[in-house]
Parts: C-alpha cells; structure tokens; sequence
C-alpha cells in the first residue's frame, strides 16, 4: 500500500503542465559567384615494361610541377591525388601491357588564369580533364550567413503561425542543425570568360556560373 501511494505521488509530480510550443524548420540561401576553381587533370602512358612506364609518367609529372611553379602556383596549391601503376590484359589484341596513371589537384585561385593553365598543362603532357569544381574564398562567411537566415526564416515562421491565436513566439527550446555537407557546383547561366586567341574574336571557354549555399535548421519555440 505504501508503495502504491509513492508510485501515485511520484507519477503526480511527473505529470506536469505542458509548457506551450511550436517546432518549425528555416532555410537560409546564399547564391554567390564563385573566385576560385579546383581543376582536376590526369595522364598515363602504357607499354610493355613497368619501369619504362613509369619513367614516362614521372616525366611527365616533372614538367607539370615546374610549369606550376613558373606559373606562380604555390605549391600548397596543388596535390597528388592517386598514383597507380599496373598490368592490363588486353583481350583483342591477345597481349598484356602495363599502365601507369597519375592525377592532380590545382586550386586556381585567379580565374583569369584558367586557360593559359590549361594551356601549359596540356603543353606538359596531361591527356585528361577530370572535372572542374567551383569555389569561393570567402565560403566560411557565406555559410554563417545563410546560418543566420535560417534562424530568421524559422522565428519567421513560427511568428506567422502563432499570429492567429493571440500568442507570441518566446525563447528557442531546441535548436537542431540539418544542414548537410556542401559540394558547390556550377549552376551554368551563361557567364562566360573570354580567352585571349590567335583570332580576331575571343573565344569563350569557361562558364563560372554561380553556387548557392544553403542551411536548414529545426528549431522548437515557447509560446507566450
């Protein structure tokens, strides 16, 4: 009987008013023109001995680097991303050979610079263009930013809601970040960069674009 009469006072205290709230979620936008680009090149070269492959592949890799170097790249610019050398089968030709692949990473921090880049590294012996990413040097800003819209968007919200039954938004319960890892891409719109040409007209060669930075929050407000 004791025990009974605890468990009921216990569960009493337990059971305490609801405190009045109201859970929304904000969505803050930034859309920026990107300064900056993360160029992705490759090469390889194949042949019957491994060592001769990758000779060529090193060779290849000295000119690229001095190219860089003279081009006023730092050398914090620019890294190795995967290295391979290995032996292929080819079926048609009923003989094995070896390959040897190499690709790159420029950050190119002057987009004006893009195609005499370009240019040069093809120039040095590069035979692929894996991708070219779009970036911005002030993308820590930019995020706080559209952090910052999406806390706005969501009292927004929440003050939208509430306006009708005579109550006012009060202090933030719970705050809950759902932003997911940002990759930029160019959203192609036609901004064109020219390229200095043997012709008489500039050839266009590169669409920067913009890139759109976003942040989404939960957020769980009192109601006064």
């Amino acid at each position: 009987m004791i025990a009974l009469i605890f468990a009921v006072a216990v569960q009493a205290q337990d059971q305490k008013p609801q405190v009045p709230q109201i859970s929304v979620t904000g969505e803050g936008k930034i859309t920026v023109t990107p300064d900056q680009a993360v160029i992705t090149v490759g090469f390889q070269n194949s042949g019957k001995d491994a060592k001769e492959v990758k000779t060529l592949n090193d060779e290849v890799v000295d000119r690229v680097i001095k190219f860089l170097k003279k081009s006023g790249i730092p050398s914090t610019d620019y890294k190795t991303n995967t290295v391979s050398l290995h032996k292929a089968y080819d079926y048609d030709k009923k003989k094995s050979n070896f390959q040897a692949n190499q690709t790159l990473s420029i950050t190119l921090k002057d987009l004006s610079k893009y195609d005499d880049l370009m240019m040069g590294l093809n120039d040095a012996g590069i035979n692929s263009i894996q991708g070219v990413e779009f970036k911005s040097s002030k993308m820590e800003d930019y995020e706080r930013e559209a952090r910052k819209k999406a806390m706005i968007d969501a009292k927004q919200k929440a003050a939208d809601y509430v306006s009708v039954l005579g109550q006012k938004v009060g202090k933030a319960l719970l705050v809950t970040d759902n932003s997911q890892s940002y990759y930029p891409q160019p959203m192609y719109k036609g901004v064109m960069m020219n390229m200095a040409a043997d012709s008489a007209e500039p050839k266009e060669t590169l669409a920067i674009g913009e890139i759109n930075i976003n942040a989404n929050v939960s957020v769980t407000f009192v109601l006064e």
